[in-house]
């Protein structure tokens, strides 16, 4: 038997605050139980293509380019890039899109700190959650404030924030941001030109909407100039997620390390944790039907 063709993907939109449009990737049924797929940096909606297609016959796959994204829209203020309304933007697409809550949210990367947010604050908004190479963060205000390894790790993230970072990560037709999704040392066959133009096309929209996610996040290493994570406390009963959570993590992620699932049943009491080994922080490129195999086990 043929399998059956993928669906049809469409390009939709949604106004989800006051001069905010957010583009739209969507298959499946439209009355069928949905799923909301969240992309990191510097990435966009495109990389849950292949993801989308294994779950549009029965599901409805939603997955925007995030506010300062590809074809989204990308305020200029940093202020506009606070958590608060980002997870204001998910919430109205959630209510655009059909009643009641999502059957799950699958997200990676910045998506997934946005996913840990919107679980904690909202969790009307959804029945279980998926979370990709993307720490919880209340566990990783613990190692930005006080692991020295994960601040040498995650130092980029203050190179990201600068005032110059535009210019720096434009250079050279993208250089430093190609370097990004290359230096882990797993597999590169996945990015060839094909795919490199199609991040190309994303940061050709610019990249100061992007940038601007670490310019307003406390949540970086601290510096002599700027005590970062170590200025922030949170308050347990405000990242504590109760929806059931499967969480899949690549363990050759040289920025973010396994030592960031220690103690994560702490905040997460309906926890499944999937290990890959030799998996990068860019597993959802490298294994994309380990992937999705995950995801439909906790989606039953």
């Amino acid at each position: 038997m043929q399998p059956p063709p993928p669906p049809r993907l469409e390009r939709l939109s949604f106004t989800t605050a006051p001069g905010v449009t957010l583009a739209c990737r969507a298959c499946g049924p439209p009355d069928a139980p949905r799923l909301l797929f969240l992309h990191g940096f510097p990435e966009a909606s495109f990389v849950w293509e292949t993801v989308m297609a294994r779950f549009g016959q029965r599901w409805r796959c939603l997955a925007p380019d995030l506010r300062g994204y590809g074809e989204s829209s990308a305020p200029s203020d940093v202020a506009a890039y606070r958590a608060k309304h980002l997870v204001a933007d998910l919430a109205a697409l959630v209510a655009q899109t059909g009643p009641g809550p999502l059957h799950a949210v699958i997200a990676h990367d910045w998506g997934g700190a946005l996913a840990w947010n919107m679980a904690a604050q909202r969790p009307d908004l959804q029945q279980r959650l998926v979370i990709i190479n993307s720490p919880h963060p209340a566990l990783f205000l613990r190692e930005l404030a006080h692991n020295p390894a994960q601040q040498d790790a995650s130092a980029y993230m203050n190179d990201l924030a600068a005032p110059e970072a535009e210019s720096v990560y434009a250079a050279d037709d993208f250089a430093r941001l190609f370097e990004l999704l290359t230096h882990q040392g797993g597999s590169e066959a996945w990015l060839d030109e094909a795919e490199r133009a199609r991040y190309r096309e994303v940061w050709s929209h610019g990249l100061t909407g992007a940038l601007n996610y670490y310019r307003a996040s406390p949540l970086r290493p601290p510096t002599a100039d700027d005590p970062g994570a170590t200025a922030v406390q949170l308050p347990p009963e405000l990242v504590t997620v109760r929806v059931p959570t499967l969480v899949i993590w690549g363990e050759a992620d040289t920025a973010l390390p396994p030592s960031l699932l220690d103690g994560l049943e702490v905040y997460v009491p309906e926890l499944r944790v999937e290990r890959v080994p030799g998996g990068t922080h860019w597993l959802l490129h490298e294994q994309p039907m380990r992937v999705a195999d995950l995801i439909e086990s906790h989606l039953a």
